[in-house]
This record gives C-alpha cells, structure tokens and sequence, in this order.
C-alpha cells in the first residue's frame, strides 16, 4: 500500500476520523502504518480533553496503531501551555474532568474549586453542573477571565454524538456576559502551532486530515495545510458546506489515505 496524497506531514484527527468510541475506523491501522512504512511524519491531533496525551496513546496502541504519548497532541496540552507563557502559577478553576485538572497542575497553576482564581478554564465536562456553572459565574464577577479548550458542539461516538465543549462555554458566557478570550483548539492557530512543532513539518508540507468542516478542514484551509475531509464522522456527504469550504479531498474513510 502507499499513500494517494503526496504530503510529508499528516495531522491526523483521532474522534471520527481514526475511531469511534471504542471502535478502530476499519483499515486506519493498515492506512496509518503503510503511510509510516513510506516515511511519512505522523501525528494526532484532537481538541478532546477528555483523556491524558498518554492515554490517548495507550487506547490507539490497543486498537492496532503504535503510538507514544508524544505523538498526540491536545487541546488540554495546549491551554496548558499557551496560558503558562501568560500567567506562570496563575490560580484558576476548571470545569472540566480529571485529566483536564492533572495536565493544569503538571504545568503549575493553582486548581481551585472556589471563585478566588485568576481564571475560569472551560473544557469538554461530562460532570459540568450548576454548582460549576456558579463558581464560574462569581470568579467572573471578581475579575477572573475566561479560556476555553475548544469549540466543538458535538463529539462523534460510536452511534451518534453527544454534547461538546460548546455546550460548557455557551453556558458559562449566558450567566457571566463575558466571552470567553481564547479559544486554542481547532480551528486555532494556537493548536496547528504545536502540531506541526512535534511533526517537524512546515504548513506548506503537511495536511490535515478530519472529519469536522468546521474544525479540521477550516483550520487547514485558513493556515495552508492540504486538507482531507473523511465521512466516517460527523459530516455527511450531502453537507452543504463541503462546497463552500472545498477541502482539497474528500475521501469515504481514512482507509482511502492509501491505495
């Protein structure tokens, strides 16, 4: 097998576009290993914080794909970085879940769980409630601002979708009437800064490849990646926008990387 496209550098979105759930995309480890096997540079890139970058290594190994935790790169890794060269130490409160927490504290800010912080971190939170929703709601009132990890709506699972970080934001700026400042994840330049760090790849020589129009193809469109928009995820086929974006491919599955 070798690769349809001729990039050296290949971003790949992990929800939709390598697996769903628990469930490995079919041929994205025979895809994702003839692209290595042709000295491809590849990495993963997903604005989900839901897991830790080892975790999400861990999970691709056991569905078929070899990855070390530096090939991931995610939106919680991100925040945490780009907010550390801002306010080294800050205190802040996170909506958002244990992984989310771990990765603020390995980069040194102060986790709360009261109003008294520098800022509200808003990430994808399963657990988001009305308690979390008033903290951020009196930090704000103090002064604190607001970051967030991404603007997904939804996130593709294994049958449909579910609620995304969108949801937590939207919420948090309704009750604060403050808009969040930043946003790093997909389609920032923020994210694509990083990835393309560890890939080692200028944007003229990579693409990105995902199944969000909105995220995937638009940061890639804007920044000047090649683009490969894949079905298996959350965009349709007869999506009106795939027009309007013109992603430079559009391929049934990430299977069709490779011939």
């Amino acid at each position: 097998m070798v690769p349809r496209f001729p990039y050296r550098g290949w971003l790949l979105d992990l929800d939709g576009t390598v697996y769903l759930g628990d469930r490995l995309i079919p041929g994205a480890d025979t895809a994702i290993a003839a692209l290595r096997a042709a000295g491809r540079r590849v990495a993963f890139l997903t604005n989900k914080p839901l897991q830790t970058r080892a975790e999400y290594a861990a999970k691709l190994t056991r569905l078929g794909v070899s990855a070390a935790p530096d090939d991931v790169i995610n939106s919680s890794l991100v925040l945490a970085r780009y907010l550390r060269e801002r306010d080294p130490g800050a205190p802040v409160f996170v909506i958002g879940e244990p992984p989310m927490l771990e990765e603020m504290r390995a980069h040194g800010f102060e986790v709360r769980t009261d109003e008294r912080v520098r800022w509200v971190v808003i990430a994808f939170d399963r657990t988001f409630d009305y308690a979390k929703l008033n903290v951020a709601l009196q930090a704000v009132k103090q002064g604190a601002r607001l970051i967030a990890t991404n603007p997904d709506r939804t996130c593709p699972v294994d049958g449909g979708e579910i609620p995304d970080c969108a949801g937590m934001i939207a919420a948090v700026e309704a009750v604060t009437d403050q808009k969040v400042e930043t946003i790093v994840g997909k389609p920032s330049p923020i994210i694509l800064e990083v990835a393309l760090a560890a890939l080692g790849v200028p944007a003229g020589e990579a693409v990105m490849v995902g199944d969000r129009i909105d995220t995937d193809i638009v940061m890639g469109r804007r920044l000047g990646l090649g683009t490969v928009l894949v079905l298996s995820g959350v965009t349709r086929a007869d999506d009106p926008r795939i027009a309007a974006v013109a992603p430079d491919h559009v391929v049934r599955s990430i299977q069709d990387l490779v011939e």
